[in-house]
């Protein structure tokens, strides 16, 4: 590419970026997209971005572009909490649900129910999830899939199943937690392409102390607060996608150790101390679209595909694995944009210190 030809690009990218901020606001409500916060941004699409499907950012700090939906019902699945219009993620996270979905019966384990993956244009969202921003997160209710299909009611009111004791904190409920609740846990983290299995500390020191398979890849799962009605997978970036910053890798081990063991301490819950002299402090500002990387203002204001049909993940249409190179994109803008993002560091909000690795 010759020099005159790369200033040309470079103008054409800079072009678009200040038209996206009138762009936004159109398809948002009228609002510029520098006072409005992104969670109403990315919150308020309703169709993803019409591109190759990417991700840039990190998991608490990005978006996505080309998600496609999993289907509302599969043979051993069923999306749950449909209004939130949250099942959307990276294809290779598509087809990693569509595959777990398929083994679970071999675990005992009749299908699964699908929680949040991610918004259409992923981004961070208007409640809940701090991470599930770039299509590559996704729950599992630790609830088996009923031998029916449930009606869209249903799937909005069926309460969550805690795996702890109602009166012993960090305690698992036998009379509800199964063998086959670590097993199928044990089956989403067998998988290559998965990272990260983060499930409540008193869920991993059950898997500690009870399980006797396979223990390779138990240091996968990982402790965290809440996360006692559902487990949460995490697959790495895909290959060749250049704009999605990936995690550190897991350290060695089964995790049986003393990382486990602070979270049975009372620092991971004790209140802050707080002086009582101090100024009550200002309400944190909300994540601006100006806080994520460049690209995601060119896949907030890119066009949508003609209908959610046209969008939804086809199952054996094509091989997707997140073991195989991404496809190259098929917008300009976006790679030009993702090569000048800075790096951003993947954080999962905790209050307190913890030990590495998570």
């Amino acid at each position: 590419m010759t020099m005159m030809m790369m200033r040309e690009r470079l103008k054409t990218v800079a072009k678009g970026l200040a038209m996206t901020a009138g762009l936004v606001a159109a398809m948002t409500g009228g609002a510029s997209a520098e006072s409005r916060p992104a969670k109403e941004l990315f919150g308020g699409m309703k169709l993803p971005a019409r591109a190759a499907p990417a991700a840039y950012g990190s998991y608490a700090k990005g978006c996505i572009a080309g998600a496609v939906a999993i289907p509302v019902d599969g043979p051993n699945w069923q999306a749950m909490r449909l209004s939130r219009n949250r099942r959307w993620g990276h294809p290779q996270m598509i087809s990693l649900l569509e595959r777990l979905s398929k083994d679970a019966p071999s675990v005992g384990w009749p299908g699964i129910l699908i929680g949040d993956v991610s918004q259409p244009r992923g981004g961070p969202m208007l409640s809940g999830h701090a991470s599930h921003q770039i299509g590559l997160d996704a729950d599992i209710w630790l609830t088996p899939m009923p031998d029916r299909r449930m009606s869209a009611k249903e799937r909005e009111d069926l309460p969550f199943t805690s795996m702890l004791k109602e009166n012993k904190f960090l305690t698992v409920n036998d009379k509800v937690w199964t063998p086959a609740h670590a097993r199928l846990i044990m089956l989403a983290a067998s998988y290559p392409q998965v990272e990260r299995i983060f499930v409540n500390p008193a869920i991993k020191k059950k898997l500690c102390d009870t399980w006797t398979g396979d223990r390779s890849a138990l240091g996968k799962v990982r402790p965290i607060y809440g996360h006692d009605a559902h487990f949460h997978i995490r697959i790495g970036c895909p290959q060749g996608t250049a704009g999605c910053k990936p995690q550190a890798a897991v350290g060695p081990g089964d995790g049986c150790d003393k990382s486990l063991a602070w979270w049975f301490t009372d620092e991971p819950w004790a209140k802050p101390k707080k002086d009582p002299n101090a100024k009550p402090p200002k309400p944190p500002r909300p994540m601006q679209l100006s806080d994520l990387p460049k690209a995601c203002a060119v896949v907030l204001q890119a066009p949508s595909p003609d209908s959610e049909m046209a969008a939804t993940y086809g199952g054996g249409t094509t091989t997707v694995s997140a073991l195989a190179a991404a496809p190259a994109s098929t917008n300009e803008a976006v790679p030009a944009i993702a090569a000048q993002m800075p790096a951003v560091p993947d954080v999962v909000p905790i209050p307190l210190p913890r030990p590495a690795g998570y």
